[in-house]
């Protein structure tokens, strides 16, 4: 029976990219996003046309506990869980409103809990499992305005540490990738000028694809047992 991987925020950038990596190695998939359906459909047809693998495909909300159960029962069998679902707020502390915060908290970090409390079962009884969680640079150093983003981050590695030290026993690899600047749609909201401006201080002298970070998750589905409750960088030597 071959593995299947859920990956969250699957419709563009860094988890499409991740489908498609995981694609290539044989993997079925469960494509989860929150309303690009069909960017979704594509993307699903693209992989099993040039793949031989099967894809689900499911609207979910992740930052609601509520749809994120009712996709993990339509899931099924999860050997690979990829939280990647994230969204952003750029700007100051204090003209954030109450209901932002809430958003970025919920489904940048509480959106993990929702997912690995009813994946982590299955994985138990099989002794196996590998959950990948998606973070950022920011989420070790901070960001000026980006405080919440940061936080929220800084919550996923804490989070990815703890519940791999949980999980080990049960044979189950829980590590986090933390990414500098990749070229998604989360970065839309900067202009050109800023961009160079971040280009220039990193060590690489380029912004990192979408496809380089999808190509770090599929590779660290084959770290050794061993190493579990990392939370790697990959930035260009940024940071």
């Amino acid at each position: 029976m071959r593995k299947r991987a859920l990956i969250t925020g699957a419709s563009r950038g860094i988890g499409a990219e991740t489908a498609r990596a995981l694609a290539g190695d044989g993997y079925d998939l469960v494509l989860v996003c929150r309303r690009s359906i069909n960017r979704l459909e594509e993307l699903k047809k693209e992989l099993e046309g040039t793949y031989d693998i099967c894809c689900q495909t499911v609207l979910c909300d992740v930052s609601d506990a509520g749809q994120v159960e009712t996709m993990i029962k339509q899931a099924g069998e999860i050997h690979v869980l990829v939280n990647n679902a994230a969204i952003s707020y750029v700007g100051l502390l204090t003209d954030m409103s109450i209901q932002q915060w809430h958003d970025v908290m919920d489904t940048n970090l509480n959106a993990l809990f929702y997912t690995c409390r009813l994946v982590i079962p299955q994985m138990v009884q099989r002794k196996a499992g590998r959950i990948i969680n998606v973070s950022s640079v920011w989420g070790n150093v901070g960001a000026s305005m980006e405080v919440a983003y940061s936080t929220a981050k800084g919550g996923v590695n804490s989070f990815t540490k703890a519940l791999a030290k949980e999980l080990a026993p049960s044979g189950i690899q829980v590590n986090g990738v933390a990414f500098g600047v990749i070229d998604t749609d989360m970065n839309a909201c900067f202009t050109r000028e800023e961009m160079e401006s971040l280009r220039e201080e990193i060590p690489a002298d380029r912004i990192g694809s979408a496809r380089e970070a999808g190509e770090m998750i599929r590779q660290m589905l084959y770290l050794p047992d061993y190493l579990t409750g990392q939370m790697i960088a990959m930035d260009g030597g940024w940071i």
